[in-house]
């Protein structure tokens, strides 16, 4: 899904009703708690799987060079904070990581949810999808799809 009309971080805002100019660079997003440390060289972790998949479905949808792996959280889902996935243009204020060969944005202030956490791509009968394995995640729900802190 690509965004290009909307800036991610207007959507994820407006969502959870905080302006952007009202929320503070160095802080995580607003309501939410803080993740303490600092970030790891390698925040943001692909398995092959997840890869061939980003992959695959960038090559089908014919995407372009600029367009960028987005993962990001916003507030809701059952447990809080839900992850979001998807190809978006890269911003000034994003971190560019690479990881098995596809570039990644994330908002600095979603990094500190994210940080070492692994995206899987299981294929099999009893589960397809992208998948999330969280080291900061205090609770999830049951389909894996939102977290707490």
């Amino acid at each position: 899904m690509a965004v290009k009309d909307e800036n991610l971080d207007d959507v994820i805002s407006s969502l959870i009703d905080i302006e952007p100019e009202d929320s503070d660079e160095s802080k995580g997003m607003p309501g939410f708690p803080e993740v303490s440390g600092e970030v790891s060289d390698d925040p943001i972790n692909l398995t092959e799987r997840a890869a061939r998949q980003i992959n695959k479905i960038k090559g089908k949808e014919n995407l372009g060079d600029d367009l960028y792996l987005r993962v990001a959280v916003e507030g809701g889902g059952c447990s809080g904070l839900s992850y979001k996935l998807g190809f978006d243009i890269r911003t000034d204020e994003d971190n560019l990581y690479e990881c098995k060969g596809i570039e990644v944005v994330v908002d600095p202030k979603h990094i500190m949810y994210l940080d070492g956490i692994e995206i899987d791509y299981p294929d099999g009968l009893d589960a397809r999808g992208f998948t999330f394995e969280n080291p900061n995640a205090s609770e999830a729900c049951g389909c894996g799809t939102s977290f707490a802190v």
